[in-house]
């Protein structure tokens, strides 16, 4: 474990902001390497085998799609 503290961040993106993201990961995806990403100050970076899902929740008036990335760290 590297000591990096626990954290949070949630970050809302236009949607043609959201797409070139998008865009990023799938190629990074594509090609087998690493993506990175600049998040909350940090630079985040999800290695190549990294496990991918995808989550909806309905509740009340709402619905969420989520995607998520999930890997353990080096």
């Amino acid at each position: 474990m590297t000591g990096k503290e626990d954290r949070e961040v949630e970050r809302e993106y236009t949607a043609s902001g959201f797409a070139s993201r998008l865009r990023r990961l799938a190629d990074a995806l594509e090609q087998g390497r690493r993506f990175t990403i600049r998040i909350g100050g940090e630079r985040v970076s999800v290695p190549a085998g990294a496990s991918f899902s995808i989550e909806h929740e309905r509740e009340g008036g709402e619905e969420e799609l989520e995607f998520g990335i999930k890997w353990t760290r080096e």
